[in-house]
């Protein structure tokens, strides 16, 4: 009984480094709408010194290590989840004095579940907020980048996405970056948002109820 013990928890402590690895991994993925992060053209590097490409990992049989079959969800999939965080956070923190609070909302809740929609109704249209706004005549324009992926599941995944807002008013202009617990739920053949909680609230991931 120990030695299938001492198995389990050598396979639960990979399986932390592989979803790590992952997070490392599409962290450093270029985002599509980035002109900064393009890459050279092939056959071209950008220095003389450039280090040549490491090998893929390997196995003991000699092939290639694939991280992803440890997953309980493909490569694609486990991109198209985090690509939904980072354009959610982005859009949850963009917004201007002068905008319709509906149309805000519509923007924000094509990302999310039906549930997490009628909780941002409340909170992104609440007439104090929007009359504070107006006074002070706000206007954000938010950035997001993929932190760390915190939990994987077979239908969800939680990732830790910072927002950059960029923030001008009447009162000064200001830049602010926090990071925030994204919840991302499957649905159907696509995924949703399903919760968005300040990183260090943290969310345990399960959107089964």
């Amino acid at each position: 009984m120990a030695q299938a013990g001492d198995k389990r928890g050598v396979a639960f402590a990979a399986i932390v480094v592989i979803v790590a690895a992952v997070g490392i991994y599409l962290t450093m993925w270029p985002s599509s709408d980035d002109p900064s992060t393009e890459q050279p053209a092939a056959g071209r590097t950008t220095s003389s010194s450039a280090a040549p490409p490491s090998k893929p990992l390997a196995t003991a049989s000699g092939a290639p290590f694939d991280i992803y079959s440890y997953l309980p969800m493909s490569k694609q999939e486990l991109a198209a989840a985090a690509d939904l965080a980072e354009r959610f956070t982005a859009s949850y923190g963009t917004f201007r004095y002068d905008e319709d609070p509906a149309a805000y909302l519509a923007r924000v809740k094509v990302f999310t579940t039906p549930e997490l929609g009628n909780v941002l109704a409340r909170t992104l249209t609440s007439p104090g907020t929007v009359e504070q706004n107006r006074a002070d005549q706000v206007v954000a324009t938010s950035t997001a980048k993929m932190k760390e992926i915190r939990q994987v599941s077979k239908t969800s995944v939680v990732f830790v996405v910072t927002g950059t807002q960029q923030l001008t008013a009447k009162s000064g202009t200001k830049q602010l970056a926090d990071d925030y617990a994204v919840t991302v739920s499957e649905a159907g053949n696509d995924w949703r948002v399903f919760d968005m909680q300040p990183a260090d609230d943290g969310q345990d991931g399960d959107t089964q109820g």
